[in-house]
């Protein structure tokens, strides 16, 4: 697409954008002045749809007035909570309804998945990772090679980018495969690299993994509600992804998990078993079913009822997603950012070093930058200016701009802001 850098053409952009309308549905942060800001964090934690409190609001009125009796409410009985949930977070990471569940936190899903999906041999004990990975991620890996008494030096191995590179060449993590596949259980990547925003090719990943005869699983916390997913179609073995970034379901929302079909269905997998991973015909006999029959599906995996506080905002958030459908949300998405990258190189030219991917299909929302000098102070002093991105150390900003509720006049403004401009109009509501 052909872009300019002046305002009348970003807002003759926001003026033809068929998905203008749901960034009216958004309670956006306002700033000192009282004027919201223009949002650019949604990759840490995204705005509050509005219909959220209304969510809230409903569950915590029924507790007080049924008390114990809300599990079994005419309207979302807190019984079965988590199950609506399954078709339109399906439709978001391109699963069926009975391979996905929402429960836990992103890491406690991790941990659930690789008791069953980790089970090292003599032979196969090693797990395949992207570097960098998400902090929390490598934790739960490293804990879980400990757990099985063997030394992380030895069972992780990590592919980096090539020295002067920002990307992982998923050429390099094909030939880690091809050499040592066959000591490798399991390959977990992070779907798009929390730092960096590069969108790994999941199925040639999950291809070369299967090749080799590695499980294949995913931490999306950064791709679920950001780029279309086809899990069930790539043949990914497990995926995991927390809900309060570009899901907007609220600061610590319940995540989600998945499952195959083809593992979900086998209810002879070991996991660490919970009541409500109990077959439901049997979960309330209690004292008269000593023994865990799972329900053959991802819901097998849960381990606790649902946290229904937690798990509320998401109805207002899915049904965003819903009506504005992953493959639109894309289109605006890659225009978006695209804009943001061509402002970012006219306007500051070698002050920024773009880390991010070039390449539409190998990333996502995200752009992070480099900058010469003074990444931290850059961010501080956007904040004052009313913009919120964020900073990561040593040198990087990260840069979200999300097509529900972020405009192009949003980019065009911070990108001015960045290059030393001054007088932008204000975001409006």
């Amino acid at each position: 697409m052909h872009f300019a850098d002046d305002e009348t053409f970003a807002l003759d952009l926001d003026r033809d954008d068929p998905l203008r309308g749901f960034r009216t549905e958004f309670v956006l942060p306002r700033g000192a002045d009282g004027a919201p800001v223009r949002y650019f964090c949604g990759n840490s934690l995204g705005p509050q749809p509005r219909a959220a409190a209304a969510m809230l609001e409903e569950e915590t009125a029924a507790w007080g007035a049924l008390a114990l009796g809300g599990h079994f409410k005419e309207d979302r009985p807190w019984y079965t909570y988590q199950e609506p949930f399954r078709g339109p977070l399906g439709r978001v990471v391109g699963a069926g309804p009975d391979e996905v569940v929402v429960m836990n936190s992103l890491t406690v899903n991790l941990h659930l998945l690789l008791a069953t999906f980790y089970r090292p041999t003599r032979e196969r004990f090693r797990i395949l990772m992207e570097d960098p990975a998400f902090p929390s991620d490598l934790y739960a890996v490293k804990s879980q090679v400990r757990h099985h008494g063997l030394d992380p030096d030895d069972a992780l191995i990590r592919v980096a980018p090539p020295e002067g590179e920002t990307a992982v060449r998923i050429e390099d993590i094909e030939a880690v495969l091809d050499q040592v596949g066959a000591t490798i259980a399991v390959v977990l990547i992070g779907g798009v690299n929390f730092l960096t925003g590069q969108w790994f090719d999941m199925e040639r990943i999950t291809a070369a993994g299967h090749r080799a005869g590695c499980t294949v699983g995913f931490d999306l916390a950064h791709g679920a509600g950001n780029v279309p997913l086809r899990l069930h179609d790539w043949d990914v073995d497990f995926a995991a992804w927390c809900s309060y970034k570009y899901l907007n379901g609220g600061p610590g929302a319940t995540a989600g998990a998945f499952i195959h079909r083809r593992l979900a269905s086998d209810t002879a997998l070991p996991r660490l078993a919970g009541w409500w991973g109990n077959d439901p015909a049997r979960r309330f006999r209690l004292q008269l079913e000593p023994e865990f029959e799972p329900r053959a599906s991802a819901d097998g995996w849960q381990v606790s009822n649902p946290s229904v506080f937690a798990m509320a905002p998401l109805h207002a958030s899915l049904d965003q997603f819903d009506r504005a459908g992953m493959e639109r949300l894309r289109t605006k998405s890659v225009r978006l950012t695209g804009y943001l990258e061509f402002l970012i190189r006219e306007k500051l030219g070698e002050r920024a070093v773009v880390t991010t991917p070039s390449d539409p299909a190998a990333r996502g929302c995200q752009l992070s930058l480099r900058l010469a000098e003074g990444a931290r102070e850059t961010q501080e002093a956007l904040q004052t200016r009313g913009f919120v991105c964020d900073f990561r150390e040593p040198d990087t900003l990260r840069i979200a701009p999300a097509p529900l509720y972020n405009s192009f006049h949003d980019v065009w403004a911070l990108a001015g802001v960045l290059a030393g401009g001054a007088g932008v109009t204000p975001a409006g509501e």
